[in-house]
């Protein structure tokens, strides 16, 4: 059986802890690949939290799916990328200067991520 991140290495990142974690978060569903013993142990190993939904319970989740029901609303769904690189610059952009600095949370009472965490500290 292939692991989820069989094409992604953990060691290619440098992760920013978020402010309500103390590790970085790996949002999945229930599929039997992400409950294997290999792949929890290669996220321990990363310092990742795995965080999986209860059976059931279809909002464990919600905060993950609006996410990338957002991402793909709002960028993938609405051009082409000629290349994965093209792809991953539009996506980053899109994440780092949009989503955490201008877009509007409602979770976090209408305010951007980064003023939300501004305004923690």
């Amino acid at each position: 059986m292939r692991l989820p991140d069989d094409n992604f290495h953990f060691t290619e990142l440098t992760p920013i802890p978020p402010p309500f974690y103390g590790a970085d978060p790996d949002s999945s569903d229930r599929g039997v690949q992400y409950a294997s013993e290999a792949y929890r142990q290669r996220l321990a190993a990363a310092g990742v939290v795995p965080s999986m939904s209860r059976r059931g319970n279809c909002y464990d989740n919600a905060v993950i799916e609006s996410f990338w029901s957002s991402l793909k609303r709002e960028l993938v769904h609405r051009r082409e990328f000629a290349t994965r690189a093209e792809a991953q610059a539009a996506i980053f952009e899109w994440l780092e200067v949009f989503y955490n600095r201008e877009r509007l949370h409602s979770a976090l009472g209408y305010q951007s991520p980064v003023d939300f965490e501004t305004h923690l500290n």
